[in-house]
């Protein structure tokens, strides 16, 4: 399953979903990170609190996005579908926040990185794995 998903990354029926993927993952990142900021530098919260809320709220920007546009010839129409495709990816993406947190925490704790900044590198690493999930079971 993960060999033909990534053969497919660069052409194939995916390819077009992946960029899309990437184009909302770049916006909710954005807005993830402005959220990150501002609950940590204005709200005063710790960054790993902040992060964990942030993560949330673009959780469900993410799927509102992804549902209209980049899976959009399957998407979740109707109450209970749309509903039950936010809970499922909020499923897959609730087990990717343990992988972004804790990549989050390593870099700064151990490595000194800007907190900002471990975060854009947490994302992209938990992003291939959310893709790969997403594509399969919330709109597979």
């Amino acid at each position: 399953m993960i060999r033909a998903v990534l053969r497919d990354l660069a052409s194939g029926p995916i390819a077009v979903q992946m960029r899309r993927f990437v184009v909302v993952g770049a916006l909710t990142a954005g807005l993830q990170l402005a959220l990150l900021w501002l609950f940590v530098d204005t709200a005063g919260l710790n960054y790993i609190v902040g992060a964990a809320i942030a993560i949330e709220i673009t959780i469900v920007c993410s799927y509102v996005l992804n549902n209209a546009w980049t899976f959009r010839a399957s998407r979740n129409t109707g109450a209970s579908e749309y509903l039950a495709g936010l809970l499922k990816t909020n499923l897959v993406r609730g087990t990717a926040i343990p992988i972004q947190l804790g990549v989050l925490a390593a870099l700064v704790e151990w490595a000194g990185v800007l907190y900002l900044i471990a975060n854009v590198a947490a994302i992209l690493v938990s992003g291939l794995y959310r893709f790969v999930l997403d594509a399969q079971w919330t709109w597979g």
